[in-house]
């Protein structure tokens, strides 16, 4: 099994399964230290006076040990912090497009706002990930995209005649491109061979200390040290999974603004247009 495949296999089991496996294996090294030293013991093979030495690799190993673990966690924290900027990038873009709609001709502009309300509220629902048919908001998602594009090509001599040609299609193709990035960021996981070192130094660490703790006390404080370890790590892996996790980024940002979306159709924007609007309002008091 390669390092990649490794990182395959982990990400196919659930973040409980990985706090067991986790687990499991460092007290099975544990165990096994524990009979190594039992060995050394009975054949003479270990002595008292190599305890202060011990003690140090102990403490060495320990240390290289939270430095690997935070490591791991800042990689997997940035990526996190990543996914929770791309969302409020998101939020931002599709309100700017369609702000800027607004400046277009009929039915440009009921089209454009249309297709942008309907994109963000399946936006919301893909990013969510507690749907069972992600493969089929991802393609609608798309197919939005196709459509909203060719709704601006469309709306081309209509911008042109209100001179907004160039912010819109900014716009528009920002839009674009973080839908592009937040595919990306929501694929991207703590690199495969990171994990296996990891794990490979959790269960070298664990067999250490099963070889080098002998009395009941020590065992019971490791066998502690193992299960916070395994909730560390449980942790990490859940805040690496964008997809099937339980820690997310939060989608406020979007459910905000499809809440002033719906709350602001095209016709409100046109207060000011009409003719006896304008005049009713310049009469007040």
């Amino acid at each position: 099994m390669d390092n990649w495949s490794f990182a395959e296999w982990l990400s196919l089991l659930s973040v409980r399964g990985v706090f067991t496996l986790v687990f499991a294996s460092m007290v099975a090294a544990g165990v096994v230290g524990h009979f190594c030293h039992r060995l050394a013991v009975r054949y003479r093979m270990r002595e008292q006076a190599g305890n202060n030495q011990e003690s140090y690799l102990v403490s060495g190993m320990l240390g290289l040990l939270a430095l690997l673990l935070a490591f791991t966690f800042s990689m997997a924290l940035s990526r996190y912090e990543e996914r929770r900027h791309l969302v409020l990038e998101d939020a931002n873009a599709i309100g700017t497009a369609y702000l800027r709609a607004q400046l277009l001709d009929e039915p440009h502009r009921t089209r454009l706002s249309a297709i942008l309300v309907a994109y963000t509220d399946n936006r919301i629902e893909l990013s969510q990930g507690n749907s069972a048919r992600p493969r089929e908001l991802l393609a609608k998602n798309d197919a939005l995209l196709t459509e909203l594009w060719a709704a601006v090509v469309a709306s081309r001599d209509s911008a042109l005649r209100h001179g907004v040609s160039t912010a819109l299609l900014l716009s528009y193709n920002q839009l674009i491109d973080i839908d592009t990035s937040r595919k990306v960021a929501r694929q991207v996981r703590v690199p495969g061979p990171v994990l296996l070192y990891l794990y490979a130094f959790l269960i070298l660490t664990a067999l250490v200390l099963g070889f080098v703790l002998n009395d009941h006390r020590s065992r019971a404080g490791a066998a502690v040290l193992f299960l916070l370890l395994a909730l560390y790590v449980g942790i990490l892996d859940d805040i690496s999974r964008p997809v099937s996790g339980n820690i997310r980024e939060s989608q406020q940002p979007l459910l905000i603004l499809r809440d002033s979306l719906k709350a602001q159709p095209p016709a409100v924007f046109d207060r000011f247009a009409q003719p006896e609007n304008a005049r009713a309002i310049a009469d007040r008091p």
